[in-house]
């Protein structure tokens, strides 16, 4: 796994890799909008995960997970801030994403 300097390297480097679509926290799935997915988190997998923080602001921390699900043959990127997603997402979910 590349070690990446910013967020916008990673995602950058991580879309020629073939993760395209834009993923979002729901409550107890993540969400594709571009292709009207929905996935369970028993149907995709973290394959890597990267942590920024700015050196300006240490309070201002993001994660960027890229996913893939081979069931639905996508390859997508989730963009968070650090555990913001503790007070809207189902304990499956947050445990998913915290397995990295």
């Amino acid at each position: 796994m590349k070690n990446y300097i910013t967020l916008s390297e990673a995602v950058n480097d991580l879309t020629k890799q073939g993760y395209t679509f834009n993923f979002n926290i729901e409550n107890d799935c993540i969400a594709c909008a571009e292709n009207n997915l929905q996935l369970q988190p028993d149907e995709f997998e973290i394959d890597e995960v990267h942590r920024f923080q700015e050196m300006s602001d240490v309070d201002n921390e993001s994660i960027l997970y890229a996913i893939s699900s081979t069931q639905n043959n996508v390859k997508g990127l989730l963009v968070n801030a650090y555990s913001i997603y503790a007070d809207s997402a189902s304990t499956k979910l947050i445990a998913k994403l915290n397995s990295r």
